[in-house]
């Protein structure tokens, strides 16, 4: 009968640290796959585990704050395209007018345009407009976007010996904005 004890309390303990080996090569996999899914950090010196899985930790914290502030954002833009649609809804975020305002430096207009992304196409617009003056030639166009506002940057030579062009793009430019506010 002592054998048999003896025997079984064998097993129990063999049966036990095969437990405890495989739960920590299951650890290993789950700290591995855990690991490789965070932003590359060979830059920096190797982490001890604990300092890697507070980084993890960090990191998700992080996502959840980003994932919140685009469900905010979200239903933001629900709000407004469903309140765009029926004209009793008060519309709680309200809508940028698009804003032009144009330096002529010799013969160079500097044109600066802020819209908001539902407008950005007005860009390709004044873009069009400017290409389509005779005299007027595009020498940069560029364009930047914080959050839902856009702001456009067009810079264009107009030729001296076409006297008034400069006014004349101005003016059609100046038409093209307030047709849209």
């Amino acid at each position: 009968m002592d054998q048999s004890l003896s025997n079984t309390s064998q097993s129990r303990s063999v049966d036990r640290k095969t437990i405890e080996k495989n739960r920590r090569i299951q650890m290993k996999a789950l700290y591995s796959e855990l690991n490789s899914l965070l932003p590359d950090q060979t830059s920096r010196a190797p982490l001890t585990l604990p300092d890697q899985l507070d980084e993890a930790a960090n990191y998700i914290k992080k996502l959840q704050v980003n994932v919140e502030k685009m469900r905010e954002r979200k239903r933001k833009l629900a709000a407004t395209g469903s309140s765009s649609m029926s004209s009793s809804v008060d519309v709680s975020v309200a809508r940028r007018s698009p804003k032009i305002e144009i330096q002529e430096t010799g013969p160079i207009l500097q044109i600066f345009l802020v819209t908001s992304l539902e407008h950005k196409f007005m860009f390709h617009e004044i873009i069009r407009a400017v290409s389509e003056e005779s005299g007027a030639e595009i020498t940069h166009a560029g364009s930047s976007t914080v959050d839902d506002t856009v702001f456009h940057t067009l810079h264009c030579k107009v030729e001296d010996c076409d006297y008034g062009a400069s006014s004349r793009i101005s003016e059609s430019l100046k038409k093209l904005v307030n047709h849209f506010n």
